[in-house]
């Protein structure tokens, strides 16, 4: 399945001098820039009826520019019946609440039964999106809200407000380990580990991240933190954590294996034993709409697991007032 693009524009006066590519950004910018540039280097573009394949090349302004080209839909991906928990939809984008589980993307490992596949079930004609309408992703066992977009222009208006950290905010829920006395910020570029692949590291090769938290509430031996992202690498949240020694709980990637303190609770102890992933939710999605520009928010409650270990951790701290870490 295709999606055929056909687009015209006169170039005005005022753009004259400027390189081909950047007219264009400015002249379609629902589409981004390296798709705009993939076209012009596959013959996709003319001008006044000449075909222009140089991104470089100037205009001077009063030129007619024509796009006729196509998108290739993912057909290797199947369209499969999951239940996806939907918060908010509307023609152009959808905001659902991911349970712990559900892998956003197929990928080694999880080639179906992903977020990707129930979307192409729920709304078929987003095939003719990259990535499904895809924006940003969750861990597999990191709950909470995303966006996604039900056409390449908002797809593109979304990636690019993301990119530029403008309209576009993440909040996150958080149990670590370690009593956190202050919120704060940790700003360390992530790259891949070097020794283990799947795995995410401080490197100062890496790409800049930036996370900012603060805390909520505070027990003997642990913190309920409140995280906002600046920027959205792979672990983000996690890596950050875990490199200023206060690693999340359930998190064994990362280094959040069970920490009981001393004097701890039997719920306790079998709390910290038993849960079995990362305490990490995305709480709050704030966006303005791709479209319409409208500033929209949405939060997601906090799930179950992370509710129990609250309580559980407030009655072991209620148990043991005198006793520290």
């Amino acid at each position: 399945m295709t999606e055929q693009i056909s687009l015209q524009a006169d170039v005005p006066t005022e753009l004259g001098g400027k390189r081909l590519d950047q007219v264009l950004a400015q002249l379609f910018p629902d589409y981004s820039r390296s798709r705009i540039k993939t076209w012009i280097l596959d013959d996709k573009i003319t001008v006044d009826g000449e075909i222009f394949n140089t991104p470089r090349e100037k205009l001077f302004g009063g030129e007619v520019v024509n796009v006729e080209t196509s998108i290739e839909a993912p057909r290797e991906y199947l369209a499969q019946d999951i239940k996806l928990n939907i918060v908010y939809e509307d023609d152009d984008i959808l905001v659902i609440n991911k349970p712990m589980g559900l892998v956003v993307h197929p990928g080694a490992g999880n080639p179906d039964g992903t977020v990707l596949n129930a979307l192409l079930h729920h709304h078929p004609d987003i095939i003719n999106v990259p990535r499904a309408g895809i924006v940003h992703r969750l861990d597999k066992d990191t709950t909470g809200l995303m966006v996604v977009a039900k056409t390449i222009q908002a797809q593109t208006h979304l990636v690019k407000a993301l990119q530029k950290r403008e309209n576009f905010t993440r909040e996150y829920e958080a149990i670590c380990n370690g009593t956190m006395t202050a919120g704060g910020m940790v700003e360390k570029p992530i790259a891949r580990h070097p020794t283990q692949r799947t795995h995410m590291a401080v490197h100062e090769q890496g790409k800049p991240a930036i996370t900012h938290f603060r805390v909520a509430e505070k027990f003997r031996a642990h913190t309920r933190l409140r995280l906002r992202l600046e920027t959205g690498r792979t672990h983000q949240i996690r890596v950050h954590m875990a490199f200023i020694n206060h690693p999340l709980i359930g998190d064994k990637a990362y280094g959040g294996r069970p920490r009981p303190p001393k004097g701890a609770t039997p719920e306790l102890f079998q709390m910290l034993r038993e849960f079995n992933r990362q305490a990490l939710h995305a709480v709050k999605l704030s966006i303005a709409h791709p479209i319409t520009g409208e500033m929209m928010t949405w939060q997601a409650p906090i799930p179950d697991d992370m509710v129990a270990m609250t309580h559980v951790l407030r009655e072991d701290t209620k148990a043991n007032p005198n006793i520290d870490y």
